[in-house]
């Protein structure tokens, strides 16, 4: 197993780690999330193949960049697919990540040997985040000495406990300052500015002919069958599997059934 160092990954190229060895698989993930999300799934893939999980602009301790129009946000993954001489990869993207994927694959389907989309379809999403915003803006990092500081700041714009755990994942300590000072690691200001084309539909009319594999959660609302019309138009290929008693981060909700999907699929 190799790791590659982050400190070495310069602007602008996608902060990645890169585990395993064999054919490539890239893992994206979702709005407000880090490579760290699909380390479950990034463990496991990597027993058989090459997996490179990677930080999305304006994400985790990759660059910051006020766009992220689809087209932009796929032509990152390529530049580090090119960086890394990865002729070819199977792709897997999680929500805002599938996105990524699907616009990889219809963009540049050369890239993409399978693509596999997680809880998400190639539509557009009415604004859902924007209270979650509003929150997180909201924390006054002056007032923050521990995780818990920003917690309660953040819980009466985000009822979820699980939400908020999730989202404040994106806070990192200098450990070096007085009262351990928190900072964001992704950048909330261009997030925000950016929002409304992170919640873009695919406006395009390639189509990516390779096989492709839906997994939907079985409790999240987010693929639907009113989206099957423009998903057979664009992606003629796909399937799709539903995993039971999951929601919309069913990697992590129900990881092992998740991970045998995703295994038969790229081994068929």
């Amino acid at each position: 197993m190799t790791l590659t160092p982050t400190s070495l990954i310069k602007s602008p190229l996608l902060n990645f780690q890169q585990q395993g060895s064999g054919d490539h698989l890239i893992l994206i993930h979702g709005l407000f999330g880090s490579l760290e999300n699909l380390n479950m799934v990034a463990k496991k893939m990597a027993q058989h193949y090459c997996v490179t999980s990677v930080d999305v602009r304006n994400h985790g301790l990759s660059f910051h960049e006020n766009d992220m129009a689809y087209d932009s946000l796929a032509q990152d993954v390529v530049n580090l697919l090119d960086h890394l001489a990865i002729e070819q990869a199977y792709v897997l993207g999680h929500s805002m990540g599938g996105k990524i994927a699907i616009q990889l694959a219809l963009t540049f389907p050369d890239r993409v040997k399978k693509l596999i989309v997680a809880d998400i379809s190639p539509v557009q999403y009415p604004a859902h985040h924007t209270k979650i915003i509003e929150g997180l803006k909201a924390i006054d990092l002056s007032q923050v000495n521990k995780r818990s500081d920003a917690d309660k700041q953040l819980a009466p714009y985000v009822d979820n406990i699980g939400v908020r755990q999730f989202l404040l994942r994106n806070l990192a300590a200098d450990t070096e300052a007085k009262n351990n000072q928190y900072s964001f690691k992704c950048s909330l200001e261009f997030i925000a500015n950016c929002y409304q084309q992170i919640m873009e539909g695919y406006q395009g009319s390639n189509k990516f002919n390779k096989p492709t594999l839906f997994i939907k959660g079985g409790d999240s609302d987010y693929i639907q069958l009113a989206h099957k019309e423009i998903i057979n138009k664009i992606l003629p290929s796909s399937t799709v599997k539903i995993i039971q008693g999951a929601g919309h981060w069913l990697h992590a909700e129900k990881t092992t059934a998740f991970n045998k999907i995703v295994s038969d699929f790229l081994e068929r």
